[in-house]
């Protein structure tokens, strides 16, 4: 892709509603196609190096990629929302973001390799300062694909930016284990996370086919660094709220506590962190799009909103139930630790999958400015739960992180909606049957399993197996009956079916143009109440 005209401007990208609408589904689809096989590739590649890893391998290395992804998201969080909500884009404010970003993280790199001793005296484990040397390189080679990447998502070419992520999570992947297996222990891991980015820097740049010019004076560069750092600095005070449970463990106990820890956080937030990540720019593109029609934007944030209560209180009942065999699936003996950890982080799952959301509202509408005093907010209560859980180890901080998001969820929505008087109620009216379906047909399947004394019974990796998929099999059984159920009829699997269809490539080839808006996540309905004009004021919009 060639991202701007001759001019020096970005192509303009085509705003008549059924092409919108067309590329929004598209991306949707191809989002969460990206996701799932991202999510399948960290599975896979987390069973092979657990089983040729030690507990210590993983602790050691997240000790210094704790800090080390905090400084490598700095223009990546910031700098890429800035890019994809800007009306307006020119190839030579491109280019100053271009390099601001490549000179913050020279700094960066610099800094953090030359603390790796701190780091090191910190945790009391020799080992973290040449790791911090290794992943600083991270720094810097994230840098270099930001803005390429920023230019394909304001284009709307995700499937482009999805196929670039697997690659390069593949190869990534596979360089771990083949290090993991020829005896590099802890150093197999550190090179997996520098072929990451670096990967995906090199198939950034040849899929947006843009060199940046030299930096120079340009209209709209303050206002959009401005834009980036507001929206950095509520990623950065979220990263340390995400984080500080890593810090606490690591230095309260030790790096083995810590791996445990880690592999039971990692399938909490990749089961929900892949679905809300892959959606979060494809909403966010359309939703700045749609922000001077009221009624469409507040139809559109809903039904995105309800297809992922639909999806994510499911999978957070179901592995609530599963979650233990799970891991043993997953890691392998001598990981159950892991597994108990685990089952306290999974209750949470539904409840993150829709609380992450309040941020598509701050920045479609341009304040990331309020989006980072409540981060502030976030990272104080988070912090506070926390540390009352400490004493209790990594099963009291798993169950904090739970109540986190409860506590959280209602005036997080209440702050980002008050600038266009969206209002709490929608949100809840949208979740609460979800909630309440997931929560029958997760203690109806407990009932019925504990029924069962046989397959409880069953030890090893084959009783752990089939224990998933009966229990998991019967609990959608339930789940889908009490969302019939609650929602008086068929409608929301309907809805959600004819969602799945229009997302599918086959689908979409097989429609006509006028016909492929059938699902734009604003006129999907699953079980959305409908909003109207009057029951909003207006957006405050800055750029």
């Amino acid at each position: 892709m060639k991202p701007f005209d001759t001019n020096g401007n970005f192509k303009p990208l085509s705003e008549e509603k059924g092409k919108l609408r067309k590329l929004a589904v598209q991306g949707a689809g191809t989002s969460l196609f990206a996701s799932g096989a991202g999510l399948a590739i960290q599975i896979i590649s987390t069973m092979v190096l657990a089983r040729i890893l030690v507990p210590q391998d993983f602790g050691v290395v997240a000790m210094a990629t704790t800090f080390s992804l905090l400084l490598a998201n700095i223009g990546l969080n910031g700098i890429t929302e800035a890019v994809v909500q800007r009306e307006s884009l020119s190839h030579a404010v491109a280019s100053n973001l271009f390099w601001i970003n490549i000179g913050v993280g020279l700094l960066l790199t610099a800094g953090f390799a030359a603390s790796g001793s701190l780091l090191a005296r910190f945790y009391h484990d020799a080992r973290v300062a040449a790791i911090a040397v290794g992943v600083s390189v991270t720094i810097v080679v994230t840098s270099l694909s930001v803005v390429h990447l920023a230019l394909l998502k304001r284009a709307m070419r995700f499937p482009s930016v999805s196929v670039n992520d697997i690659c390069a999570r593949c190869i990534s992947a596979l360089i771990a284990i083949v290090l993991g297996f020829a005896g590099w222990g802890y150093w197999a891991l550190v090179a997996g996370v520098v072929a990451l980015p670096l990967s995906t820097a090199i198939g950034a740049w040849y899929l947006c086919r843009w060199v940046p010019c030299l930096p120079r004076r340009a209209e709209g560069t303050g206002e959009m660094v401005v834009f980036a750092v507001h929206t950095y600095g509520f990623f950065g005070i979220n990263y340390c709220a995400r984080n500080l449970d890593n810090f606490l463990i690591g230095w309260r106990f030790n790096a083995q506590a810590l791996g445990f820890y880690k592999k039971a956080y990692d399938l909490f937030a990749l089961s929900s962190g892949q679905i809300s990540s892959s959606l979060t720019l494809v909403v966010l593109s359309t939703l700045s799009r749609l922000s001077r029609d009221i009624a469409q934007y507040r139809r559109y944030f809903l039904r995105a909103l309800a297809v992922l209560a639909f999806v994510g209180m499911a999978i957070a009942a179901d592995l609530t139930l599963v979650g233990t065999d799970l891991i043993r699936l997953l890691l392998g003996p001598g990981w159950e630790a892991s597994g108990r950890i685990f089952t306290f982080f999974a209750p949470g799952i539904g409840l993150m999958l829709i609380y992450v959301t309040y941020g598509w509202i701050h920045l479609s509408i341009g304040r990331p400015d309020r989006r980072l005093r409540w981060g502030i907010v976030e990272f104080i209560v988070t912090a506070m739960l926390f540390l009352v859980a400490l004493p209790w180890g990594p099963d009291g901080i798993a169950i904090a992180w739970t109540v986190s998001f409860l506590v959280l969820l209602v005036p997080a929505f209440w702050y980002a909606g008050k600038p266009i008087g969206f209002g709490v109620v929608p949100v809840l009216s949208t979740i609460w049957r979800y909630a309440a379906a997931a929560l029958l047909a997760g203690c109806a399947s407990s009932v019925v399993v504990r029924k069962i004394p046989f397959l409880l019974a069953m030890g090893g990796a084959k009783g752990a197996l089939i224990r998933v998929l009966s229990v998991s099999v019967l609990f959608v059984f339930l789940y889908l009956g009490a969302v019939i159920i609650l929602f008086s009829g068929i409608t929301p699997l309907t809805q959600f079916a004819g969602l799945i269809r229009d997302m599918l490539p086959s689908a979409r080839s097989a429609k006509p143009p006028a016909t492929v808006v059938n699902f734009d996540l604003a006129s999907s309905n699953i079980g959305a109440p409908q909003a109207t004009a009057s029951s909003t004021t207006g957006l405050d919009r800055t750029r």
